[in-house]
């Protein structure tokens, strides 16, 4: 056992002998009701879904820092995916490109599951992404493989066991993310891996010296299932495999403990033990194509969630912009942007994201 370890269990240990076992639950919640929680948002989609169920599978889309930065609007013959800037991270994120990469993520969920149970249609996109229209008519139901991983996927924030992910799926897994005016490029190279590594630890120093990205980090993390079930939304410490705590608890812990040395270990063990990374580079630097990638890194989740990949995102090298050119460079693709990073391999189970009400994003 850790000194981290140790001192969050001291403290817990205080914490419980002053306020009990009922305190303790009512201040936490209990990982049992959040795993029913879960289960709810993931039920499978009816035979006969109506929209709100299409829009509840959108929702389970990869989105930046679990934000849900989105809209939806139900009209005769459509569904409007509508970018909810109340959500932006702009220290994260100052150009929006994540928030356009997720609704990307987001229309990618609603046309699998659209196609699948019988609503076949086309995805419209405004040049400056402030709207995607999904139109579609009634049809014959059409199997999608990806269809079932939508309600499993999740970003497994974990150290992973290291086996290589077999040739045939390596192939599988880049064309999934095929896509126009989106470049995909899937690492496998030990060489290189380090090399991206260094640039993922270098990007985590950058961030975690930055004032205001700690701050806007600490307003999206939630420490306890009874807080990420209140929220719907931000990262849930169970979900990366930290203890759950009360909040003021876990807000002394986040202070104390979260360093960038700490970081810097964990991302490095993290990479040393994935399989492989996957960078999506942009044609273009603009909201429709961040939102083509977003459809393009969805669909390449989903595979691997259909293959029993896992896989996480390391955006750290994209988000501080001046490491974006040498990450293009080492990768192959000198003067095309980089804007998603993410590992993949075989790692455990852990606690899905939570998500907001399907009632809660609806215009």
């Amino acid at each position: 056992m850790n000194r981290r370890s140790m001192l969050i269990g001291a403290a817990g240990t205080l914490l419980l002998g002053g306020v009990g076992v009922a305190g303790w639950r009512s201040a936490v919640g209990s990982m049992s009701g959040y795993d029913d929680y879960a289960a709810r948002l993931r039920a499978p989609i009816p035979a006969q879904p109506d929209m709100v169920d299409l829009v509840r599978y959108a929702t389970l889309a990869a989105n930046s820092h679990n934000t849900q930065p989105w809209r939806f609007r139900i009209e005769d013959g459509s569904i409007s995916i509508l970018p909810d800037r109340s959500r932006r991270t702009p220290a994260v994120d100052p150009d929006d490109h994540h928030l356009f990469v997720s609704l990307g993520c987001a229309a990618e969920n609603l046309l699998i599951a659209a196609g699948a149970t019988g609503r076949p249609g086309e995805l419209e996109i405004d040049a400056d992404g402030a709207r995607l229209r999904y139109s579609f008519s009634e049809g014959a139901s059409r199997s999608d493989p990806l269809f079932a991983a939508i309600p499993a996927r999740q970003s497994t924030r974990a150290t992973y066991d290291g086996r290589p992910v077999p040739a045939e799926h390596l192939e599988k897994l880049r064309r999934a993310a095929e896509m126009p005016g989106v470049r995909p490029v899937l690492l496998s190279d030990r060489v290189l891996m380090r090399q991206v590594r260094d640039l993922i630890v270098a990007g985590n120093d950058a961030q975690m010296g930055t004032p205001a990205f700690m701050a806007e980090l600490k307003q999206w993390l939630r420490f306890n299932p009874r807080a990420a079930m209140t929220s719907g939304d931000g990262l849930f410490s169970a979900a990366s495999g930290n203890p759950v705590l009360p909040d003021l608890l876990g807000g002394y812990a986040f202070e104390l403990f979260f360093s960038p040395a700490s970081e810097n270990d964990k991302y490095a063990r993290q990479i040393d033990s994935s399989a492989g990374i996957a960078v999506f580079l942009a044609e273009e630097e603009s909201p429709a194509h961040w939102i083509a990638v977003g459809r393009a890194c969805q669909r390449f989740a989903l595979t691997a969630t259909s293959l029993g990949v896992k896989h996480a995102f390391v955006n750290q090298p994209v988000e501080v912009a001046r490491l974006r050119p040498e990450l293009a460079t080492l990768i192959g693709e000198r003067g095309m942007r980089p804007d998603i990073v993410m590992r993949f391999g075989y790692g455990p189970e852990l606690a899905f994201s939570p998500r907001r009400p399907v009632e809660t994003v609806l215009i």
